[in-house]
Order: C-alpha cells, then structure tokens, then sequence
C-alpha cells in the first residue's frame, strides 16, 4: 500500500480533506485491528508447532510483538478518534489563530504513525507467515517418511 502523505499536501488540504483523510485512516486501523486478531489466533493454534519448531525465544518474541502490536494498535486508534472529534470542534467553533495549523501538524504525525504501524505489522506477519509455511513443510514430510 503506498500512502502519499506529505506535510506540504497536508498544508494544503482543507478541513474536508483532512477529515477524509482521518475517517480512511480509522478504517485501516479497525481493518488492521481484525487482522491482528487472526494473526493472534494463528498463532494460538499453532503455538505447540511454533515452540517445537522454533526455539522458545524466537516463538515468545513473535508472541510478544503480537501484544506489542496490538497496545500500539488501541493507542494509535484512540489518537485518530480524539483526532477527528478535535476537528469537528475546529470546525464548529470560532476561529483561533494557529490552531489549524496546530491540527495539521498533529494529523500529520499521525499519518506517518500509521504508516510505521503498517510497516511493522508487515515485517511480522512475513515473519510468522514464513515460520507456519516451514511447520507446514516439515509436517507434510513427517506424513511422507
């Protein structure tokens, strides 16, 4: 997935478009959320193979950065929510000198924050994807021999 966020563009865009952008960025994250939970799931049943395939730190290290994952997941997910509610206000409200562009800045931080979420969920989803193929290898040729 390539996201275009830039702090130019986002200079740029008008409090439409920055909400567009934080309703699309909240559903990536629920999106996201359901994934982890099937990785977690994965995991779950596939954990006695993980262990005996792997050495326990390598299967306890994907566990924990599943966890890991999914703490950054909820805050990542409530700063968006805080951060489209903080733009309604902004809109509904008098103007106040500085503060859009207080906004923008914000949004902007969090745009890249989700862009590192992705990255990082990525990175271990290959991880964990790679050592079940392997289990799965191994195990066809248990029923082979």
């Amino acid at each position: 997935m390539k996201t275009t966020t830039h702090l130019k563009f986002i200079q740029w865009r008008d409090p439409a478009g920055l909400h567009e952008d934080t309703v699309k960025s909240i559903r990536d994250i629920k999106f996201l959320k359901d994934e982890l939970q099937f990785l977690k799931d994965l995991a779950a049943e596939h954990t006695l193979e993980l262990i005996y395939g792997t050495s326990t730190e390598e299967s306890h290290a994907i566990i924990n950065e599943l966890a890991e994952h999914s703490k950054r997941l909820e805050k990542l997910f409530k700063s968006l929510e805080e951060h489209r509610n903080n733009l309604q206000i902004l809109m509904d409200e008098d103007d106040v000198a500085g503060e859009l562009n207080t906004y923008k800045n914000q949004h902007y931080t969090l745009m890249i924050a989700e862009m590192d979420f992705h990255a990082d969920l990525k990175k271990t989803k290959h991880i964990i994807f790679k050592l079940l193929s392997d289990i799965m290898k191994k195990s066809k040729q248990k029923k082979i021999s």
